[in-house]
């Protein structure tokens, strides 16, 4: 009995071993790949993972005098002073509905135009098209707000100028709030659906071209082929962005919203990131804004997980 547990250890030693032996030329053979990655590394650890100690501040009341080690705790006072503000169901509400309107109008558009894209045969007028659509995606924020609102503009803007030659009244856009979602999500969907369409062009270049050639010998004709063959093949990457959006609904970005929202259309534009900024950074109360963004971050966990298992069960197709 010793005589065969030895010899397991001697074995168990050994593989442990040739493990390690293996891993190293692992490491070794791909040091190059290795060193591309670490900028990467250090980035999310610098910028993503160091300063998640920093949510303790939501529990405390900070005092920059203090720091997070001294400043008093308070538990989950800024939570309930936010969720008992007057402003929490309007920034609850809008930051629900500005992401609900950008995922049902914007998430479809790029799956279209990649279907559009994959039906043209023509090399040159193809890419064309994918060029003109990409570029919207490198003009800055401040560029597109700055373009919207002069071509938009009451007095001097072209949009009204055309509306005022048709007889009607000139409209504020930027002033009314009843137009702050359409333009919102609007430009969101121009800027945007071009390079998001990058992923299922990728996905599509994958797909078998033999299915394509025993479908023409069946007789399908292209509608056939793209409803049984092509939509089919984009099913796990559609649903995977699907699950990533849903889990991104309360993350919508401030800086757009920042840059077009005005007191006159707080009622429909203020959301959840805008009031953290004003809280946060404008009036220097950092515990409070650290709490709001917490429970943003929270909500945006519980719906990407929910959404995942709900998609696992309901369709096979899952992140994890």
């Amino acid at each position: 009995m010793d005589v065969s547990r030895a010899g397991a250890a001697i074995n168990g030693q050994r593989n442990g071993q040739s493990i390690k032996r293996g891993a190293w030329k692992r490491i070794t053979a791909n040091k190059y790949l290795l060193v591309m990655l670490l900028p990467v590394l250090l980035y999310f650890l610098i910028f993503s993972y160091v300063p998640m100690y920093g949510v303790v501040i939501a529990f405390q009341d900070y005092l920059l005098g203090k720091g997070m080690l001294e400043s008093p705790w308070v538990g989950l006072k800024h939570f309930r002073d936010f969720f008992k503000s007057i402003f929490f169901a309007r920034t609850f509400m809008n930051t629900i509905l500005l992401s609900v309107y950008s995922l049902v109008w914007g998430f479809w558009i790029p799956l279209v135009f990649a279907l559009f894209l994959n039906e043209l045969k023509g090399r040159a007028v193809k890419r064309f098209i994918q060029t003109v659509s990409y570029l919207p995606h490198f003009i800055s924020l401040v560029v597109v707000v700055g373009m919207m609102k002069m071509f938009l503009d009451p007095m001097s803007g072209v949009i009204n100028g055309m509306i005022a030659a048709l007889g009607f009244d000139k409209i504020d856009f930027f002033g009314s709030s009843e137009w702050f979602r359409t333009l919102y999500v609007s430009s969101g969907i121009w800027q945007s659906f071009g390079w998001s369409s990058i992923i299922y062009l990728a996905a599509l270049a994958g797909v078998d071209p033999t299915l394509y050639e025993s479908a023409d010998i069946d007789g399908a004709s292209r509608l056939q082929k793209m409803f049984y063959i092509t939509l089919p093949s984009l099913y796990p990457v559609t649903f995977l962005l699907l699950i990533l959006s849903l889990g991104n609904m309360m993350s919508v970005g401030f800086e757009k919203v920042i840059l077009m929202y005005s007191p006159a259309t707080y009622d429909v534009s203020d959301i959840i990131s805008t009031y953290t900024y004003r809280k946060g950074i404008l009036e220097k109360n950092y515990s409070f804004g650290t709490a709001i963004g917490l429970f943003n971050s929270v909500i945006n966990m519980t719906l990407l997980i929910v959404c995942n298992w709900l998609s696992r069960k309901a369709t096979k197709h899952s992140i994890w």
